[in-house]
């Protein structure tokens, strides 16, 4: 029982998927987790600014997060269009 055709394709599209996720997650998971530290040293540092780089680490945290869901939209695609 070979794996041919259209079942080959589904198949190499899953994986695609799976790939997709698994490694477009481990960037913003990274980065996300490298601002919220330095954000932490940094409020610890200066105590009064704590507002302002709370919100700037969000900011960067939301544009870190894009790669991920780019990472999401092209592995459902992979899942239901192909």
């Amino acid at each position: 029982m070979a794996i041919e055709g259209a079942d080959l394709v589904r198949a190499a599209a899953l994986m695609g998927a799976g790939l997709a996720m698994g490694l477009g997650a481990i960037g913003p998971g990274v980065g996300e987790g490298f601002a919220a530290g330095k954000a932490c040293e940094a409020i610890g540092r200066n105590p009064k600014e704590a507002g302002l780089l709370t919100r700037t680490m969000l900011v960067g945290q939301a544009v870190s997060e894009s790669t991920g869901i780019y990472s999401l939209v092209v592995a459902l695609l992979l899942i239901f269009v192909v």
